[in-house]
């Protein structure tokens, strides 16, 4: 099969970057041809701030370029991932007058929160689910701090609500979980369209069993408040074993301040390590521990990373999170925010290491049935042929 993958790359590298290469990748492995027709979203530093808000919009410029290349390769399918700002919702048109099955895979909530998080002044936020346009995210500037800039967010997302883009020029949509399939569905996406996709660990070599008691539990994050890490330290002036964090974000100065503060010994700051170095420090953990509160994850592929290793986690109840760790079968939920039970949950894992290697062997089995790279090539090859088959 002929596949055209379509992606603007982010600014500042991110998660969907990372999907959208290990599928192109993955596809590749099995024998299908891949075109990727890509835009850099640092090009947005140099160009007219009125020409991007109309680009972002409806670009005939974009449309006329994105129908040449359409015309020159001649794909089967064509799969979007972020096309925001540079690549215009016009180019589904595009695709639409060659009569090109379209896939849209929904890695980020730009669609239905301006601000892309659901998270505003330190809380979860879901003042524009469903609203069109999205009036309380333009009152409250949520994207970039800027009214207007939220503005031609919010107008982008109405105008092609209201031309029924998303409706009449997308064949399916991809959703990593059903949390956030339910959401999209709250907010006036076809319900019947919206297909769960769970993203993939690419396999490496399983541990050797009986696997040994991790030495530390673990964190792996952006040092950032919504990620949680506050409430972390705060459980861990309770407790007297090992923790390990690698990470950074606005706030690692005070991190590593209220450590040294607190004469906390027992907590590792880690360096960034290449793949097999990660791989490694994620399979000698006892646990890992993700306590995002106020901001519902996208997906949490670290979770997905820890089962492969035959790793438990411990992690706040929230967003998409029950949906991958089911409370005492591959891990341990708490209560969001909650520094108290956070403490008694990891304290339990801590000194629990049987019960701990059972939730792990789980976790492992749920990473082999849901999140192999196998998995999700045969779901998303049997879209991409249904699509095709019915062109």
């Amino acid at each position: 099969m002929r596949i055209l993958k379509v992606h603007s790359y982010y600014t500042q590298p991110g998660g969907e970057d990372t999907v959208f290469r290990a599928e192109s990748a993955l596809l590749r492995a099995n024998g299908h041809e891949v075109i990727e027709y890509l835009e850099y979203n640092q090009k947005i530093e140099g160009m007219n701030q009125a020409a991007v808000a109309l680009q972002t919009l409806w670009s005939r410029p974009s449309y006329q370029k994105f129908q040449q290349f359409l015309y020159k390769n001649q794909p089967d399918i064509v799969h979007f991932h972020n096309t925001f700002p540079l690549i215009s919702p016009s180019v589904y048109y595009a695709c639409q007058e060659l009569n090109l099955p379209v896939v849209q895979t929904l890695d980020n909530q730009r669609l239905i929160c301006p601000a892309s998080t659901f998270y505003r002044n330190g809380n979860l936020c879901l003042d524009c689910l469903g609203k069109v346009p999205a009036w309380p995210g333009v009152l409250h500037a949520c994207y970039h701090a800027s009214r207007l800039h939220t503005a031609v967010v919010a107008s982008m997302v109405a105008l092609h609500h209201w031309l029924g883009t998303w409706r009449t020029k997308v064949d399916s949509f991809l959703c990593s979980t059903h949390f956030y399939r339910n959401l999209f569905v709250q907010a006036g996406f076809p319900a019947k369209k919206i297909v769960v996709l769970p993203h993939f660990v690419q396999e490496t070599p399983m541990p050797v069993f009986p696997k040994k008691d991790g030495e530390y539990a673990l964190f792996i994050g952006r040092l950032d408040p919504e990620k949680g890490i506050k409430t972390l330290l705060e459980a861990w002036c309770q407790l007297d074993f090992p923790l390990k964090i690698r990470g950074e974000g606005r706030l690692e100065e005070w991190a590593r301040g209220f450590v040294k503060q607190q004469d906390m010994d027992k907590i590792e700051f880690i360096r960034r390590l290449d793949e097999q170095g990660l791989s490694n420090l994620i399979g000698n953990a006892r646990f890992l521990i993700m306590p995002s509160e106020g901001y519902y994850e996208t997906f949490g592929m670290v979770i997905i990373e820890s089962y492969s290793r035959c790793v438990p986690v411990v992690a706040s109840n929230i967003g998409v999170v029950p949906e991958l760790v089911p409370d005492k079968e591959t891990g341990l939920l708490f209560e969001p925010g909650n520094a108290w039970d956070l403490a008694e949950k990891a304290e339990w894992m801590w000194r629990h290491p049987a019960e701990a290697s059972k939730m792990g062997m789980q976790g492992l089995d749920s990473y082999r049935e849901r999140f192999t790279e196998n998995q999700c090539y045969q779901t998303l090859i049997g879209i991409y042929e249904g699509l095709v088959s019915l062109k």
